[in-house]
């Protein structure tokens, strides 16, 4: 187990320095923070003290190479806006995040896994008809039209949740509603026609034969096999909740990691836009490593195969 781990986690580090690398260059580009940063009648040398300060006069790989030299020192750099660690910004940010998502994926996953073993088990009933077809359309609204229309409808017009903000549990709803939504439809679809494909297998039919009642024969023997891809898919759409909250976040005015990033890409904060990708990029990492460990104890057959 320690050696799978360390693989994942070497095998991790490209990932991450092509992140930085990608990510440094294209903000590098983006444009003269000074434009931003210091007063319209700033003159030439107090912008050209500006960048000699934050060593933005230096040309693009030597300034990429003092940033990594920094990070592998644990300094993400100063925020050009709000004058502190950038890390420091990012981390403040992060529990809203955190919180969101982690809302978001309770919900999905509370009625997606459901909604999908019932639908396999009653197949073509009006339960499936009914639940696919949500799921046809969950997948089909983008997010930020979803969230209007949910503050539109339960904010503005029923008056029964309130439209933004952070700090109570009414705030939570709908934000993490609109952000769950397209993780739940595919989850829900995709839980569907893995039991599908599980319930036609010869152990299933075997187990009825025994005389196992359907119940059991269904949470017992097919709900665990049909699981097995659906943690991979639950893994990687769990980072991508992290990374992808920025239009439910500005939709909600969550102050979260979304908005800061959103509002420092405006400001051309380098420092704090890194910061959050990286801290983005190393989640991506982490759940993808936990996928793997579930991945093995749900299925014996990997557990067995030498570790590549």
């Amino acid at each position: 187990m320690a050696s799978v781990i360390l693989s994942r986690l070497v095998q991790a580090v490209p990932s991450l320095l092509g992140v930085t690398i990608i990510a440094f260059v294209l903000l590098q580009l983006s444009g003269d923070v000074t434009q931003l940063l210091l007063p319209m009648e700033a003159s030439e040398e107090v912008r050209a003290d500006f960048r000699r300060a934050y060593g933005l006069d230096q040309p693009i790989p030597v300034q990429y190479g003092h940033y990594l030299a920094k990070l592998l020192q644990g300094d993400f750099g100063q925020s050009f806006a709000y004058r502190r660690p950038a890390l420091e910004v990012v981390l403040e940010r992060l529990p809203a995040t955190l919180e969101l998502s982690a809302a978001a994926l309770v919900i999905a996953l509370a009625i997606a896994i459901p909604a999908g073993i019932i639908s396999a088990v009653k197949r073509n009933s009006v339960f499936d008809h009914l639940s696919m077809g949500l799921v046809l359309l969950g997948q089909s609204v983008p997010t930020f039209w979803l969230g209007m229309l949910m503050i539109l409808v339960f904010a503005v017009g029923l008056h029964l949740l309130p439209v933004s903000g952070r700090g109570s549990f009414a705030q939570l709803i709908l934000p993490s509603v609109t952000l769950a939504m397209w993780l739940l439809a595919l989850v829900a679809r995709l839980t569907r026609s893995g039991m599908l494909e599980v319930l036609s297998q010869d152990y299933i039919r075997t187990a009825r034969a025994k005389g196992l009642a359907e119940m059991v024969v269904t949470t017992r023997h097919a709900v665990r096999n049909a699981l097995v891809p659906i943690v991979t898919v639950v893994g990687l759409q769990a980072g991508g909740l992290l990374g992808g909250a920025v239009m439910t976040e500005a939709v909600f005015a969550w102050p979260g990691v979304g908005t800061l990033v959103l509002e420092s890409i405006l400001k051309r904060d380098y420092p704090v836009v890194l910061a959050a990708l990286i801290m983005v990029a190393v989640a991506f990492v982490l759940i993808n490593l936990l996928v793997d460990l579930l991945y093995g104890y749900l299925d014996p057959r990997v557990r067995a195969r030498p570790h590549g």
